[in-house]
């Protein structure tokens, strides 16, 4: 896996070359039962609630952090063309905190029999974008994630 990891001051971005089709790549994200089964940082357990891969569709999560704090999650699809991208606003917070919201962009991008994956996350304000690396631990969160997607699509099948 070849990695790309940039930021602006009010994006994250991380990409990450995996080598298995897009089309694999794609089902991995969009169903349910393997997203349960990477996505987070290491430690972190996911239950889906709802997950309608569509526009307009709604995506409900909670995220269960090694020592216990839920970090419930709700998103919309604001565009879905599969199996090239992705787009749709996150929103959510650790129990008791403040709200947090950016816009996140998926890119699936076909190099023959790897995929590019590019994740997008854009943030209101510069200060919300450094909340959620500080408070959160966003970026690594985000490059954790990808390496467990990496970790699935490189397993054998159950």
């Amino acid at each position: 896996m070849s990695e790309k990891n940039e930021s602006t001051d009010r994006e994250i971005v991380v990409s990450r070359i995996f080598a298995a089709p897009r089309e694999l790549v794609w089902a991995a994200w969009t169903d349910p039962k393997q997203v349960v089964r990477w996505w987070g940082p290491r430690g972190f357990t996911t239950t889906i609630e709802k997950m309608d891969v569509r526009p307009g569709g709604e995506w409900k999560h909670i995220m269960r952090g090694p020592d216990g704090a839920e970090y419930p999650n709700e998103s919309v699809f604001t565009e879905v063309v599969k199996p090239e991208r992705i787009r749709f606003s996150q929103g959510g917070a650790k129990r008791g905190e403040a709200h947090v919201s950016f816009e996140a962009t998926w890119t699936f991008e076909a190099l023959g029999d790897r995929t590019r994956l590019t994740v997008r996350m854009v943030f209101p304000t510069a200060a919300a974008r450094e909340r959620v690396v500080r408070d959160y631990g966003a970026l690594e969160g985000a490059i954790q994630t990808m390496d467990r997607l990496g970790e699935l699509i490189a397993a054998p099948p159950a």
